[in-house]
């Protein structure tokens, strides 16, 4: 009689050899990951500027065909399959430690493995504000600066759109025309700064936009397939700064506030007013927050001179947020928080005030930023 190749002891001894190897691989693999972390150079030159752009490009154009997001298809096959496997450990009461561990470990080897290969390696390039060459640090007049700057261009360009300063602005694109026009935005800017060419469109809705509102989040970047996933149940305002802010995850920018500024770069240099609008308007919401923290009264007399149609805007996303509050968002967000702390990003969350830096940085030394 023939033994089936689950059964067959052959099979069994390679699979478990296999399992032993990978699991004794994991701890390895962290042990060179911090020893590669503190090389930003090498980081940098080998794998961000070497492999990472024909990764990320290869897998662009082999999924950015589909009309749908693969790597939230296999995150849903993903989940079916850890349900399942529970099920299994709970059926027969967690018997067998160390078989059901080898697995465990095996499995964490290989997805640690293809985090960082495909991705995760970004975490460890150069700081933005070195490839730029600009500070990353800035006095509360420079700050004070760009904001009157930012609040003279958003209250301009919402004029020219709505000719009302009290009416809000409504973006009057599909979602999918706003996908489009989001990559327009970097076909524009590439002339000025190349490392933002984008080839492959591979931008798309997730299929987990409704649990991802509840969690409080506006799109994500796989990983593991390359994909810029976009919440697209958040309002359309948001969603020109969302898309950019993820296609500047695939160019290989993986820290949140470089995302942000590169995010920013995009839509404020954008030949669409709706999205310079929603650029301006974006990167002030960051300097006004981060002027209310250093000086509230400044911060005060500040938001006095912005028309009432942006504050409307703002509101409205406000708005959106508490309408979509869970219970269990903040453990999300300290499980998120906690995540940015492990791959990089020592302040976590708070790392996105950094984009602040960035701009005021960027326009001291840039003539005629904005």
């Amino acid at each position: 009689m023939l033994y089936s190749p689950v059964k067959n002891p052959i099979f069994e001894i390679v699979k478990n050899k296999s399992q032993i190897i990978l699991a004794i691989l994991l701890p390895i693999q962290i042990v060179l990951i911090k020893l590669l972390a503190g090389n930003e150079w090498l980081i940098e030159s080998w794998y961000s500027r070497g492999i990472y752009p024909y990764i990320s490009r290869i897998m662009r154009w082999s999924l950015g065909i589909l009309p749908f997001s693969f790597g939230d298809l296999l995150y849903t096959i993903l989940t079916v399959f850890i349900l399942r496997w529970l099920a299994k450990r709970i059926k027969t009461r967690l018997k067998k430690p160390k078989e059901w561990m080898l697995e465990i470990l095996a499995t964490l080897s290989i997805v640690y493995f293809c985090f960082h290969f495909f991705w995760g390696f970004n975490y460890y390039r150069f700081p933005l504000h070195q490839s730029l060459d600009i500070d990353n640090e800035y006095s509360k007049e420079e700050l004070v600066l760009l904001t009157e700057k930012l609040i003279e261009k958003s209250n301009k360009i919402h004029l020219e759109i709505v000719q009302n300063d009290t009416v809000k602005v409504d973006i009057p694109y599909s979602k999918e025309e706003i996908f489009d026009i989001t990559v327009q935005g970097y076909d524009h800017i590439k002339k000025d700064f190349p490392e933002l060419t984008y080839e492959g469109r591979s931008l798309k809705r997730s299929l987990f936009s409704w649990p991802l509102t509840y969690m409080g989040f506006n799109g994500y970047l796989n990983p593991f397939t390359a994909e810029a996933q976009v919440n697209t149940t958040i309002l359309p305002f948001k969603i020109p700064t969302t898309a950019s802010h993820e296609i500047g995850h695939q160019l290989g920018f993986a820290k949140e506030n470089e995302a942000n500024f590169i995010a920013c770069l995009v839509t404020i240099n954008h030949p669409d007013p709706f999205f310079r609008y929603c650029g301006f308007t974006f990167a002030l919401r960051y300097c006004l927050a981060e002027l209310f923290r250093r000086d509230q009264e400044v911060g005060e007399a500040l938001m006095k001179k912005l028309h009432p149609g942006i504050l409307k805007n703002y509101q409205e996303v406000e708005d959106f947020w508490l309408q979509h509050q869970n219970p269990l968002e903040p453990l999300f967000q300290a499980f998120y928080n906690r995540f940015l702390i492990v791959n990089n990003q020592q302040d976590g969350l708070r790392s996105y005030s950094y984009v602040v830096a960035l701009l005021v940085n960027y326009y001291k030394n840039t003539e005629n930023a904005f």
